[in-house]
């Protein structure tokens, strides 16, 4: 199960991430997501591990303190596809001129 982390300090590595949620389970994969211009931490995470272990970690860890901040811990919902949108060439006569 994949779950997502949210309310992290800024300091969270992946780490100290893996050894917070490998208490409840064998953790596969966690990524600190940072971002792309700066390289800084946003605040937010992925966890990704067994579903019995995710469920122990969301039960206990939703709402508890880490490094300072309370934490937002749930399972990930899927990325929604992005859509192009139309507009964009907004302005007189339809962007023509």
């Amino acid at each position: 199960m994949k779950i997502y982390v949210g309310n992290l300090s800024f300091n969270t590595t992946q780490q100290t991430l893996e050894d917070l949620f490998s208490q409840f389970g064998t953790v596969s994969e966690a990524a600190v997501v940072t971002d792309r211009e700066t390289g800084r931490a946003r605040g937010f995470a992925f966890v990704t591990m067994d579903d019995e272990g995710a469920a122990k970690a969301i039960d206990s860890l939703n709402g508890n303190e880490f490094e300072g901040r309370a934490l937002t811990v749930n399972e990930a919902k899927p990325r929604e596809a992005q859509s192009s949108g139309g507009g964009g060439r907004g302005g007189r006569n339809g962007g023509r001129y």
